[in-house]
């Protein structure tokens, strides 16, 4: 949570509990010389005050402000589609958070009343028919990305139950790590009707006991859906102390 909001220049600043500060970004100039003169001002009052971080955020509109900015000392954190984050060490060996360094995804276990697991193949696999899912987009919560993967990729719509696995993979898509959870989920319809037609060739309700006994499947995948159908996981549980956060949040405890 941070301190006090404070003006250098046209600069509104903020002072994290790490003694850094962080330009809010509603605040940058438009002009790359009041950019660089307000910078120049706003660097001087850090080292004086012996603050140890100066973090910027640089929208794509003012993406000539950069250069000016390396010129500074300022390096590359993070980056969006249409900003960049860039942070000036002012005190030798200050720590610099790590940047996002990992890429989220689900597959999804659906298994419905008739011991048929829901599968899909898609077109670029060579793999065969394997469990639904894909990546979590920002700001997604675990359990939205269960229902939305499962539903663009079957049609089928489901109700998420429990997370069952998490694996780590690397080095993954774009040579980050890769967070793979493995979750059950229950089916609340039964037809499907494929909606990510360019991606999915194929998917079908299968006998679980038949694809367990399937020598192409995956051991990976066994070893979920028995665990699935073992009810074991970890389910979704709201904490009375967490109510009044300004966030989306899910926490998850072992069954019992």
């Amino acid at each position: 949570m941070s301190d006090y909001i404070e003006t250098i220049g046209c600069f509104d600043i903020v002072l994290d509990p790490y003694n850094g500060i962080t330009v809010e970004k509603n605040t940058m100039p438009n002009k790359s010389i009041e950019f660089e003169k307000n910078l120049l001002q706003l660097i001087n009052y850090c080292l004086k005050k012996q603050r140890r971080l100066i973090w910027i955020t640089i929208d794509i509109t003012k993406s000539s402000f950069i250069p000016i900015a390396v010129k500074h000392g300022f390096e590359f954190h993070t980056c969006e589609h249409n900003y960049v984050f860039m942070v000036k060490q002012l005190v030798k060996n200050a720590i610099i958070p790590t940047a996002v360094n990992h890429t989220l995804g689900v597959g999804v276990v659906v298994i419905n009343e008739n011991e048929e697991l829901l599968v899909i193949k898609e077109k670029i696999s060579k793999i065969g028919y394997k469990l639904p899912g894909g990546h979590i987009d920002n700001g997604e919560l675990i359990s939205t990305a269960v229902a939305r993967e499962t539903y663009e990729e079957t049609g089928i719509k489901v109700e998420f139950e429990s997370i069952i696995s998490l694996g780590h993979f690397y080095p993954h898509q774009f040579e980050q790590s890769n967070l793979y959870i493995l979750c059950s989920a229950k089916a609340l319809s039964y037809n499907i009707n494929i909606n990510d037609t360019d991606e999915i060739e194929d998917a079908k309700w299968v006998n679980v006991y038949e694809y367990l006994c399937d020598e192409n499947v995956f051991e990976y995948n066994k070893v979920i859906i028995n665990a699935v159908l073992n009810k074991n996981g970890f389910i979704s549980k709201n904490l009375e102390s967490f109510k009044n956060i300004p966030k989306d949040y899910e926490l998850f405890f072992p069954k019992k």
